[in-house]
């Protein structure tokens, strides 16, 4: 799973063909340490169809303001540079797995 360093970065994804799942965290966050093994495994599972990155909004302020981030761990899922879907918390792998099959190609 690649990290976004930049909004350049984030901006290419946008550009992209395919949806784009944008997982939003921080290292002191017990939940989004949950997560990542779950992210981590769906951007295995979904790649070429789906891409998948993470945003440390620690180092990423700018970002995460521009997407209205207040709590995390925060996932986006964007699809030809729109915002589809946002989900806040710990999210159930199954449920995660099953809205990106949707937007998968």
């Amino acid at each position: 799973m690649k990290e976004i360093k930049n909004a350049s970065q984030l901006e290419q994804l946008k550009k992209g063909d395919k949806p784009v799942l944008i997982d939003f965290y921080a290292d002191w966050c017990g939940p989004c340490q949950t997560m990542l093994p779950i992210v981590d495994e769906l951007a295995d599972k979904y790649n070429g169809e789906v891409e998948i990155v993470k945003v440390n909004i620690d180092k990423q302020q700018q970002l995460a303001r521009e997407f209205g981030v207040r709590s995390i761990p925060s996932l986006f899922i964007l699809q030809n540079g729109e915002i589809k879907e946002h989900m806040v918390g710990l999210q159930a792998k199954g449920v995660l797995d099953s809205k990106l099959s949707s937007y998968a190609a």
